[in-house]
């Protein structure tokens, strides 16, 4: 869900020994694979444990349930829900692909008493391949170091949509034996390749419902070279596409003042520590690069859809950005109660540079950020309130700030938990909506785009006696900025409003039957360029529970379903989506088959997805496609096998 609503409620089902839902690590047999593992966020106090549960394979799949893709695992993605940026500062643009990523605040600090390891394989149909490893030990009591590799390739079911995307990531977190030291370390690496077809070649041919085209990946598209299926995982070259490559290293270091303490146990005397001063400098490095590529460029496609000018039929056209950052926090940080680090107040500035690699020279760019907090998880944990603002008062994006404030209770397991919140973003138009940049493609260069600025306000309900969570997303835009084709950009200089409501319900429907809903319903106010599905619904009716003492399984079926809407078209060369008001999209609802199940630490995750798109025209097979955007198409049947390994070394 957008915002911050996704605090409520994360694991509805919650623990328990016959509960196929989350049952940690930590409860496994203390025996010689016994292990107590635990990790933290980089900005968080919070202990966190590992979540084995089955019944939901999005959580180990890159793209989210509420998100349409362009048809291989690896292509473009948008969320079927009204989702707008809102960090303020510097952007980049490029967030199309941003699911395929790891993010530095989703990177994992792990404490954990033995070496750990998690080895996971999926297979699926046309050559579609996800590994990931993920290794965490304690070098030392003190001392944790873990790295993490993922990598996604698939050849697809259509032309030029091959994918390889990779991901690295190696982690430290060392604690002095005194407790007053901590340092944070992290080498973060993502790489995208992303093959692009520019859609179906002709659209008005019917190639979905032309027999001549029943091996989908004979259908022409308007980019991209004419080639033969290969099964190859490892040909992973991108000739027509997208290539980004983003790289950050980062350390933080803190340094507390405070009051020592000791535990005193039966055989042992364990060290305490009370901060009630912190220090801490963050410094940070990173690259970027975005390009796109076609080395057999068609002169009439560009000149057709983005007023580019080849020098010959099939040239060579590559259009590239780079940037490189270094960016120094200082930030201290008050306890005012020394045995309850979830309350604290921080207060901070932040000095970003920036320098753009463009044609016809560098750029360099900087940024001076104030910035503060106060959190407040009371012991008892029956409040907890969050707020923090930013402020960028010099440099690039001066005038850009964030402001969040949230307040959440919790009345016990029968009344549930509240939680009621307001952020305000003004943020600058991202690098793309420059023309510095080579992906400015407009034709008009005199363009002047405003800051954007977004209020949010967002509740949210939840009570785990009955399984149900309610929430509300209410939108204020001014200044919104979108695409209105394939290069032009375009600003929303009124004001508009948009309203999101949602459900999230677990029913029993009998002793091992169980059906979970997920319902949202969207309208916006004002005439405003976006559109987005005024309903969308994702059913999963499931049998599951836990057989023979250690089988824990999960199988049903699941539905997703979204209204008829006039559906965002996409520019390969810009890698965006773009607002179009004249095709309709109207899809079946998606079926998907699944069957999962855990022993110990043994997963098996089996799916059978587009079982919509059986059709007997023309002989039975699965060649009533969905569509996720005009020119697009989803695959047919498409089989899935995970293999999800953890154990103890």
């Amino acid at each position: 869900m957008p915002g911050r609503l996704g605090n409520i409620g994360r694991n509805m089902r919650g623990g328990g020994g016959k509960s196929s839902g989350n049952d940690s690590l930590e409860k496994r047999d203390k025996l010689a694979d016994s292990i107590t593992i635990s990790f933290r966020y980089l900005d968080t106090t919070r202990n966190f444990k590992l979540d084995s549960s089955i019944n939901d394979f999005t959580k180990r799949f890159p793209i989210p349930a509420t998100h349409l893709y362009l048809g291989n695992d690896g292509t473009a993605t948008k969320s079927y829900l009204f989702s707008p940026n809102m960090k303020a500062g510097w952007d980049y643009g490029f967030h199309s692909f941003d699911v395929y990523k790891l993010k530095m605040e989703n990177v994992r600090f792990f404490n954990t008493t033995r070496p750990y390891t998690e080895l996971n394989y999926l297979i699926g149909s046309r050559a579609e391949q996800i590994i990931e490893v993920l290794h965490t030990q304690n070098i030392r009591p003190n001392w944790n170091a873990s790295i993490n590799y993922r990598g996604l390739s698939s050849q697809g079911f259509f032309q030029n949509q091959k994918s390889a995307q990779n991901n690295y990531l190696v982690t430290s977190w060392y604690q002095s034996k005194s407790r007053r030291y901590n340092n944070y370390a992290v080498i973060l690496a993502n790489g995208v390749n992303a093959g692009e077809s520019g859609g179906f070649e002709d659209p008005s041919i019917d190639y979905l419902n032309d027999p001549q085209y029943k091996e989908r990946f004979s259908i022409p598209t308007k980019i991209g070279p004419n080639e033969a299926y290969s099964s190859n995982t490892f040909g992973s070259k991108i000739s027509t596409g997208n290539v980004y490559r983003e790289t950050t290293m980062l350390m933080r270091q803190q340094y507390d003042f405070g009051k020592k303490d000791s535990l005193v146990t039966d055989s042992t005397v364990v060290p305490l520590f009370y901060p009630r001063l912190r220090f801490e400098h963050t410094f940070s490095y990173g690259t970027k690069r975005f390009e796109f590529r076609d080395y057999t460029a068609d002169s009439n496609y560009y000149a057709s859809y983005y007023d580019i000018v080849l020098s010959k039929p099939l040239d060579s056209l590559t259009i590239k950005d780079e940037w490189k950052e270094i960016v120094n926090d200082f930030s201290i940080y008050q306890f005012p109660d020394a045995k309850n680090l979830q309350q604290f107040i921080k207060l901070g500035a932040t000095v970003q540079n920036l320098r753009g690699n463009f044609n016809p020279g560098l750029t360099h760019l900087y940024n001076l950020v104030a910035h503060g907090e106060y959190r407040n998880r009371t012991r008892n944990q029956k409040w907890d309130i969050e707020a923090n603002g930013k402020l960028y008062f010099g440099g690039e994006n001066a005038g850009d700030y964030e402001a969040h404030i949230s307040l959440q209770t919790f009345a016990g397991r029968k009344l549930g938990s509240l939680q009621l919140g307001f952020e305000n973003v003004n943020r600058s138009p991202s690098s793309i909506y420059n023309i510095r940049s080579n992906f400015y493609l407009d034709t008009n260069l005199t363009k002047n785009f405003n800051k954007e600025n977004t209020s949010h306000f967002f509740g949210a309900y939840y009570n785990p006696a009955i399984k149900l969570r309610l929430g509300a997303d209410y939108y204020l835009v001014s200044n919104y900025m979108y695409l209105t084709d394939y290069y032009t950009l375009n600003q929303e200089s009124s004001l508009f409003n948009f309203l999101q409501l949602s459900l999230q319900k677990i029913i029993k429907v009998g002793k091992h039957w169980y059906w979970y809903a997920d319902l949202y319903l969207q309208q916006k106010a004002g005439d405003v360029d976006i559109n987005v599905p005024l309903f969308f619904t994702r059913n999963r009716f499931a049998y599951e529970g836990v057989f023979f003492k250690n089988l824990n399984l999960s199988t049903g079926v699941e539905l997703r379903y979204h209204t008829a809407y006039k559906a965002d078209g996409y520019s390969p060369v810009l890698g965006q989506f773009f607002y179009q008001d004249s095709i309709t999209i109207k899809n079946r609802p998606d079926i998907r088959l699944f069957l999962n199940f855990r022993i110990r630490g043994f997963k098996i995750f089996i799916s059978a997805a587009n079982l919509n798109s059986a059709s007997i025209s023309n002989g039975f097979g699965f060649r009533k496609n969905n569509i996720p955007a005009p020119e697009y198409a989803y695959p047919g049947l498409q089989i899935r096998v995970g293999i999800f390994w953890s154990f103890v070394n």
